[in-house]
């Protein structure tokens, strides 16, 4: 797929309407891509089997990007593991299948660092995916994701069929969910600090003990990446998207609390589960196969994310 012209391809991106897809709609419309179909949910469930097939029947798609996904920090994998599952699993298979069987140009779908064992060797590398069980909390989550991977796999082995599955680390940026039942880790701090801030709270409560660390990719560079990936990568194997930038829950909850003014006292609540010990990527493989590097510092991308939400009615 040299020479990769948008311009000339109709493209399905589920999850379009989402925090990730409004950012990787506008990084395609500025490479020239003017078809861009976007199902949603309320009218095209992507479990169901009939949808898909008659959302591919109407657009003909060249390229499908499946971003849609039943996605939550910690509290809700917990309480939903079974529909994290299963929503993710027939999602992501059933749209591949079909994208192969209507002779789909490339499928690319979005995966997860929570795909990862538990206690991967940090900066993680791709050849490490399979070495171990992924953190207890995001397992079920993890594991319908990493199947896509499997199955592209096997599509390409027996079909020569062309999909690629991309792995990012945790993404952040202004449009986030902010919905503290399904929020993760950034948007779910700034909230909790500006609540505090407007109920004159004396201190916010975090889960665990803070010493976990974790590697964030602003979303404006995850767009970047995607579109670099689905015009230059053409295998199989796993691909991390990532910044190579680590900070311990601790550090992180500190920059929040000075960026969005909140004066009192962090309690960490040590009963509550940590998640993973440490995420961070080994970056190389996308940097030397499609020469995606994240541009967007942590600092800067966390004052954007702080005060756009500061801008919204709260």
């Amino acid at each position: 797929m040299s020479n990769f012209n948008w311009s000339t391809k109709r493209v399905v991106i589920t999850g379009g309407a989402g925090f990730v897809g409004r950012y990787l709609v506008e990084n395609l419309r500025r490479a020239g891509c003017k078809e861009i179909f976007i199902p949603r949910k309320a009218d095209c469930d992507l479990r169901d089997i009939g949808n898909v097939r008659r959302l591919y029947d109407e657009v003909k798609p060249h390229i499908v990007i499946h971003l849609a996904a039943t996605v939550g920090g910690i509290g809700a994998n917990r309480e939903h593991p079974g529909s994290f599952f299963y929503d993710n699993l027939m999602m992501g298979v059933q749209l591949l299948d079909e994208a192969y069987k209507r002779g789909v140009e490339k499928f690319i779908s979005l995966a997860t660092i929570c795909a990862y064992p538990k206690f991967t060797p940090v900066p993680f590398k791709e050849e490490e995916i399979w070495n171990g069980y992924p953190e207890e909390t995001n397992a079920p989550y993890g594991l319908a994701k990493k199947m896509l991977m499997v199955q592209s796999q096997a599509y390409r082995q027996e079909y020569n069929y062309n999909s690629i599955t991309v792995f990012p680390t945790n993404l952040y940026g202004p449009n986030d969910n902010f919905d503290p039942k399904s929020s993760h880790v950034i948007p779910a701090l700034i909230k909790k600090c500006f609540d505090a801030i407007d109920r004159g709270d004396k201190e916010i409560v975090i889960w665990g003990d803070g010493s976990p660390t974790r590697e964030f990719l602003y979303v404006e560079d995850a767009a970047e990446g995607i579109r670099l990936a689905a015009e230059k990568y053409n295998s199989s194997e796993p691909v991390n998207l990532g910044s190579s930038f680590e900070i311990s829950i601790k550090d992180l909850a500190h920059l929040v609390v000075k960026e969005t003014g909140f004066t009192g006292k962090i309690v960490w609540d040590t009963a509550m589960p940590n998640g993973q010990p440490r995420r961070k990527l080994d970056t190389s493989r996308a940097e030397k196969e499609f020469g995606f590097k994240s541009q967007t510092d942590f600092p800067e991308g966390l004052r954007k994310t702080v005060e756009w939400y500061r801008g919204q009615a709260r």
